[in-house]
């Protein structure tokens, strides 16, 4: 089998992947960065969730113009996972208006981002219509 890593540390790659939080023990407000304290409360106890897999485009863009090497055209978005919001690339689906609109149900999907010498797979998410 390939062995594979995730692109960011909140992603858990396996049978089942997922994103997990850091949520505040006090107020539940969620990060997906490391905090001292929280924005919210700021309270200092932080606890590990998983975070919902399939969620509701809440806002998006359709990015023409990026840096070079970087494919476009592409959305970028911001997805509702059940209260957590989740900033992710909308993939699996052509980057028009015909294909995404706000409110439109997606689901997490993870994709090879590239390969290393020795084969080791980098693994990162994005969300794709609930409806593939």
């Amino acid at each position: 089998m390939t062995q594979q890593v995730p692109l960011v540390d909140y992603l858990i790659l396996g049978e089942h992947p997922h994103l997990i939080a850091h949520e505040c023990t006090q107020c539940r407000a969620r990060y997906f960065d490391h905090r001292n304290a929280c924005s919210r409360c700021f309270g200092t106890a932080f606890g590990d969730v998983a975070v919902a897999g399939e969620g509701e485009i809440r806002a998006f863009t359709i990015v023409s113009f990026a840096a070079p090497g970087v494919r476009v055209p592409y959305v970028a978005a911001v997805v509702d996972c059940d209260g957590t919001s989740v900033k992710g690339n909308i993939i699996n689906t052509p980057a028009d208006p015909d294909h995404v609109r706000l409110g439109m149900k997606v689901r997490l999907a993870t994709y090879v981002v590239g390969e290393d010498s020795s084969g080791t797979e980098a693994v990162g998410f994005g969300f794709e219509p609930a409806q593939v």
